[in-house]
């Protein structure tokens, strides 16, 4: 009798436990083995049984160790450190449907989520929720973390603001720089992406343009390799091919859509000094509207900073005389050219507006300092570095002079050590 009753106590307990308490989720106090931010797609490591079956052989606790064998997301108190360095951490409230019902990248989900900040001011509560996982589409935070949850989970989310709003803060919702977050987060659904080449063109340009916008604000927000992402991502469902009727209207909103991120990728890749891959979204854009002024802006743009740079190059270095200076200098006057030519057809669609004119005017500065530079280098090489044009005029001939008697002497020596070694031969 008293056996029955503890097995019926401890049952009870757990019972209670799963209510309340939340036992820990690795009484052993082994910890989560750290996972790298690519990796975060793979699931964490299986957790060992800590707590259960300790001499109980009864068929309920049976039961109760198969349902918590089916419940991988185990006991609720413990912290998951998600990226290994304490700053995403993750808890359990309520348990999902089992590791299988997690969501992957791609996928559409649903969740309903709650915004505190860390003196657990609630700032924003948002249902329903829709969102691509791994899109870019919503802070690091929740990228981060739906993945690794079940469906119907709750869990409880603590972010550094590195993962969250970061020095720059939010206004919608107002979240104050710097902020770390807790969010709370229910996973609702999640639902594979819609097929591009059967989504509607009107869904097609709503969903193309609503990557564009994300990726606006991560670019406001000086996440240019961000923006980058979510650029390229809606130029991807711009340039998918359609097995549904498309209007020429529809063609057309959607080629002003492809443009504009062409645009303003480009514009996010000049801040992160990607001067190749800029100059290729410039001539994209260029390709669909060829008087696009933005496109036209930027590729001027893009050129001027190679000048720049080797200008101030060739400032420090020409005492060197090395032919390589010269032949790079020759090589970037094409980019030169081009620069002014692009920047001049720019400012000739729009003559009012002053970015064009003040960047023109900067270009052609720096080309001046360029030739000024070229020119010191020159007389260097020619042996005149403080001389007029004149005097170099005059000085250039005997110089010259010299190396034909130089060349002259070296043929002559050369000749004769030939035949001196025909002598020699012919004695032998």
């Amino acid at each position: 009798m008293t056996e029955k009753q503890d097995v019926m106590n401890a049952c009870d307990s757990h019972e209670s436990g799963k209510k309340i308490g939340r036992t820990s989720l690795l009484d052993s106090g082994e910890d989560f083995e750290v996972l790298d931010e690519e990796d975060i797609d793979d699931d964490p490591p299986p957790l060992e049984d800590a707590g259960g079956g300790k001499g109980n052989n009864s068929e309920e606790s049976e039961k109760k160790n198969t349902d918590s064998d089916s419940d991988p997301a185990g006991p609720m108190d413990e912290w998951m450190d998600v990226l290994g360095n304490g700053q995403l951490k993750k808890k359990v409230l309520e348990a999902g449907e089992g590791r299988d019902s997690r969501p992957q990248k791609g996928q559409n989900v649903k969740i309903n989520l709650k915004t505190y900040l860390k003196d657990g001011t609630l700032v924003a509560e948002q249902t329903d929720l829709s969102f691509t996982l791994g899109d870019g589409d919503v802070i690091q935070a929740l990228d981060l973390t739906v993945q690794l949850m079940e469906m119907g989970e709750k869990a409880l989310v603590q972010a550094d603001a590195k993962y969250a709003y970061g020095v720059r803060g939010s206004l919608e919702p107002e979240v104050p720089s710097n902020s770390e977050l807790s969010l709370e987060v229910e996973l609702l659904e999640a639902i594979d992406a819609p097929d591009l080449e059967l989504l509607p063109p009107a869904d097609k340009i709503a969903l193309a343009s609503l990557k564009r916008e994300r990726g606006n604000v991560h670019y406001q927000r000086a996440d240019y390799a961000f923006a980058v992402n979510s650029y390229s991502i809606a130029l991807q469902i711009t340039e998918s091919s359609s097995k549904v009727d498309i209007s020429p209207e529809e063609e057309n909103e959607l080629m002003g859509v492809r443009v504009k991120c062409l645009n303003n990728m480009a514009a996010s890749q000049l801040k992160l000094d990607h001067f190749d891959a800029a100059l290729k979204s410039c001539v994209s854009a260029l390709e669909h509207e060829p008087e696009n002024i933005k496109a036209l802006f930027r590729m001027g743009k893009v050129r001027s900073p190679f000048l720049y740079i080797v200008s101030l190059f060739l400032k420090n270095c020409f005492l060197k005389p090395l032919g390589f200076f010269s032949l790079k200098v020759l090589s970037l006057k094409g980019e030169y050219t081009e620069a002014v030519k692009t920047l001049r057809k720019a400012l000739k669609l729009e003559p009012s507006n002053k970015t064009i004119h003040a960047e023109l005017s900067k270009l052609v500065k720096k080309n001046s300092e360029q030739r000024g530079a070229e020119q010191a280098m020159y007389k260097k090489m020619l042996g005149n570095p403080g001389g007029s044009g004149g005097s170099q005029k005059h000085q250039a001939t005997p110089t010259w002079g010299l190396s034909w008697k130089w060349l002259f002497g070296a043929t002559a020596a050369a000749i004769g050590g030939v035949a001196l070694s025909v002598v020699i031969a012919a004695r032998n």
